[in-house]
């Protein structure tokens, strides 16, 4: 028995060599290779793409990739060493699969799940997740974070014109819906969150404005290591 949530197939060990044009890093194998792996997180990842950090990478030989590897985690030493989740692919699936399972109670009561629903004025928005089959219908947006300072993990790490977007769109869903953003803290050494001010100061004005509308803010902790990922619960947040 085992209380992964996710697996992670066979991964391969290495060191990060370089990281360029968002989606593409440089990794030295163990064996002394330097391949070519799909970085599937476009943002700056500060504090996460230290040259010369231990890297595992995914491995795959489906004909229709470009690059046969994938970027999944990185080592960083903040506070303790820590493998931090870079695969921003992951999230969804690993929480819809924490949604299935009801691990967050904190969402509230549903009996169905959909993903990727039309909704706001003009439908042209899709929330993560809509949960459904209590009295109010629940949407949940999930966003990635993995910039800490110390013990504290923060969430934008630059202007998020899309994630502003979202607040907004989530604080337009009251009284009628439970609006929920969940943040998927992607390592495990950070028991605090709070908005990213100094990266985004608009993001963090919206932020707490959602907060108190009651929009629900659930920063979810998350173990990375090279066999899986696990849930540890929330987060406690931090409003300077």
């Amino acid at each position: 028995m085992t209380d992964y949530l996710y697996l992670y197939p066979p991964l391969l060990a290495g060191k990060l060599v370089k990281r360029y044009k968002r989606f593409f890093a440089d990794v030295e194998l163990v064996s002394g290779e330097v391949v070519t792996a799909h970085c599937p997180n476009t943002g700056p990842m500060t504090g996460v793409s230290t040259l010369g950090s231990p890297v595992y990478v995914s491995e795959t030989d489906s004909p229709t990739r470009k690059l046969r590897y994938t970027l999944e985690m990185i080592e960083v030493y903040d506070n303790q060493p820590t493998w931090v989740g870079v695969n921003t692919n992951l999230p969804n699936r690993i929480t819809q699969l924490a949604l299935v399972n009801k691990l967050i109670p904190e969402v509230g009561d549903y009996s169905e799940i959909r993903g990727e629903v039309p909704y706001g004025q003009d439908k042209k928005s899709r929330i993560d997740f809509l949960l459904t089959g209590a009295c109010k219908p629940i949407y949940v947006e999930v966003k990635s974070t993995t910039w800490a300072q110390g013990d504290l993990v923060l969430f934008p790490d630059t202007v998020t014109t899309r994630g502003q977007k979202h607040l907004k769109e989530l604080m337009a869903l009251l009284p009628g819906a439970v609006p929920v953003m969940l943040y998927f803290i992607n390592r495990a050494d950070c028991p605090y969150f709070a908005p990213g001010d100094r990266a985004d100061p608009t993001y963090g004005t919206l932020f707490r404005e959602a907060i108190a509308l009651g929009v629900k803010v659930l920063p979810c902790r998350f173990e990375v290591s090279p066999v899986g990922i696990r849930y540890l619960g929330l987060a406690e947040l931090k409003l300077p």
